[in-house]
């Protein structure tokens, strides 16, 4: 399943997604996305993975875009190329499997990006983070301008997108882009640790709950009719009913996704 910039491994049920391009400090390249692309359409495709954890290389997450990619080009070619890039964003956001960052090092850009698409963001108290498109003249990209303010409000990415300042992980977590803070170094581990809990729930809930909170709702109304539908569902699934026999049987419950 692995690609020569994505490497795969899968563990107890826990996929680890690696951005592998160390001498490019893992920049988000086309080619690196294309890789993205496939593995994630994999990994929702395999029973054996029920979380996923996406990180990088050699203590860096991602640089951000490929600089040498940015030379000037027709706009058509432009817009073919970043089709990919929101190719990636809906599948991240909408997939069945929850996805969570560790973030060490640096996330710039398109890379910081894709880690605040993610379900859940451990980040290393070292890292530095930054949106920096217009730094070089362009705009956030990889669905930036749906996400980010979805995590810390319109006023906060306006700010955070103009000024392309770099920040900390601390000031990360006091604007809710990052869901925890650790140490230098075990980002991953507590990733990985995350990621398990998330393995241990309903799968089909979680891939539901994915679901709503990428779509959204327009008004109460829309919401309670979904509520209306959705839950009588739920109610007559396998896991469902595992549920409650193992919160009779005081055990343990054992989900299969069906």
């Amino acid at each position: 399943m692995g690609k020569d910039l994505v490497l795969v491994a899968i563990d107890n049920g826990i996929a680890t997604v690696t951005l592998n391009d160390p001498p490019k400090r893992n920049a988000f390249s086309k080619r690196m996305r294309e890789e993205l692309i496939e593995v994630f359409s994999e990994l929702n495709e395999t029973p054996e993975c029920r979380a996923i954890v996406l990180t990088g290389a050699d203590g860096t997450f991602c640089s951000g875009g490929d600089i040498s990619e940015m030379e000037t080009r027709t706009q058509m070619v432009a817009r073919s190329r970043l089709v990919v890039t929101t190719d990636l964003a809906r599948l991240m956001l909408t997939g069945p499997k929850p996805i969570i960052a560790a973030v060490e090092g640096a996330a710039m850009g398109a890379g910081l990006t894709i880690a605040s698409a993610c379900d859940y963001c451990v980040t290393a108290s070292n890292a530095r983070l930054c949106f920096a498109f217009a730094r070089v003249g362009l705009l956030p990209d990889t669905s930036a301008f749906w996400i980010v303010p979805r995590r810390v409000g319109l006023a906060k990415a306006q700010e955070l997108f103009s000024l392309a300042r770099t920040f900390d992980a601390a000031e990360a977590h006091r604007i809710n882009l990052v869901n925890e803070v650790v140490e230098p170094g075990t980002a991953l581990a507590r990733a990985r640790a995350v990621a398990a809990e998330y393995a241990a729930m309903p799968p089909v809930t979680t891939a539901i709950l994915r679901g709503v909170f990428a779509q959204g709702f327009a008004s109460l109304e829309s919401a309670i009719q979904f509520e209306l539908v959705a839950q009588p569902l739920m109610q007559k699934t396998a896991d469902h009913a595992e549920a409650v026999a193992a919160f009779r049987g005081k055990r343990k419950p054992s989900f299969k996704g069906d």
